[in-house]
């Protein structure tokens, strides 16, 4: 129970990571606020949460919209009296294009819903952290952007080494009053966002292959190093770009 008396707040919570990470946390006996675009999904996994013995309230909405980032901190301190934790996960890859050939709506896009939906969540949870002891703050980057460059991902590659200096910067500033801010950096992992990209039974062997464990993660292994940043076994880790990647950041075939 390595959450236990903790109130978490994770967006990006219907599927993939964020799903993950929802009924891990959960388990470790964290009282949840979740967020996510889909009503129905995000009701489901609540109903399912709380049927199991844990505790998740949820409210959908989009994370550009700054009034539903200010909502999703309020219901947790109007529910459950304060806040612990944040995982800002939300993201989407966009358009696979070469830079010459994307719309600027759909850089936009991508920049908006990975890197300025999570500063103007940080924005708003972040005094409701700093009134706790331990706290944390942890946003969903990549090894793209960060240790590994793939054609047709520019925007998504920018918004998640924006997440990084986001990260280092927001460590430093709050570090002094007990926030501990870190980024997780998964590899490829078996999500429905991967299954855009894994498109034939090649693509997804030639992926599984830039990994020194030659295979993707499973959603719940990503979920598992979330609940490591989210718990006071990372008492003194902060500023981190912090890797999950299998090996793809250093192996070299």
């Amino acid at each position: 129970m390595q959450l236990k008396d903790k109130t978490i707040l994770i967006t990006g919570a219907t599927s993939g990571i964020g799903l993950a990470s929802a009924r891990l946390f959960a388990r470790q006996g964290a009282t949840l606020i979740l967020g996510a675009r889909r009503k129905t999904e995000l009701d489901a996994i609540c109903e399912s949460i709380n049927c199991t013995g844990g505790q998740a309230i949820s409210l959908s909405g989009d994370v550009r919209d700054e009034e539903y980032g200010k909502n999703l901190v309020n219901i947790a301190i109007n529910k459950f009296g304060k806040l612990d934790g944040a995982f800002n996960n939300a993201g989407i890859l966009g358009d696979l294009d070469p830079i010459t050939e994307l719309p600027r709506a759909s850089w936009e896009t991508v920049i908006e819903t990975n890197l300025t939906a999570a500063f103007l969540g940080a924005k708003h949870q972040i005094p409701a952290l700093l009134k706790q002891t331990n706290s944390t703050l942890i946003f969903t980057s990549s090894f793209v952007g960060y240790s590994t460059g793939i054609t047709g991902m520019a925007a998504y590659a920018a918004s998640k080494a924006g997440l990084i200096g986001l990260t280092q910067t927001l460590a430093a500033e709050y570090g002094a009053e007990g926030l501990r801010v870190n980024a997780l950096l998964p590899g490829g992992t078996e999500t429905p966002m991967g299954d855009a990209v894994m498109t034939t039974p090649e693509i997804k062997a030639y992926f599984d292959g830039l990994h020194s464990l030659r295979r993707q993660a499973k959603p719940e292994e990503i979920a598992h190093s979330a609940l490591y940043l989210a718990s006071d076994a990372s008492s003194f880790v902060t500023g981190t770009a912090h890797l999950a990647d299998g090996g793809i950041s250093i192996f070299r075939a």
